[in-house]
């Protein structure tokens, strides 16, 4: 496994807006402080839904005419919880 790509924290001061951006592009780094690693910087990576997530079908589970439901309920019949 190769090491990690690391910024000192000088680096960091300096090109912060540039480091920022390589790690919002998907790099982690490794920060370090005094020479030693501190910290890892990495993006946050936002949770996905499947396509075949039952939410997405609440119009086929949908009656026309039917009383309204408390969210209680709609999850109770969308993942039968």
């Amino acid at each position: 496994m190769p090491a990690a790509k690391t910024v000192s924290m000088l680096d960091l001061r300096a090109h912060a807006k540039q480091i920022v951006g390589q790690v919002r592009a998907g790099q982690a780094l490794v920060l370090t402080y005094r020479g030693r690693p501190a910290l890892r910087l990495e993006p946050i990576r936002l949770p996905t839904v499947e396509a075949d997530d039952p939410f997405y079908r609440l119009t086929e589970l949908a009656k026309r005419r039917g009383t309204s439901l408390t969210n209680r309920q709609i999850d109770d019949v969308v993942y039968g919880l």
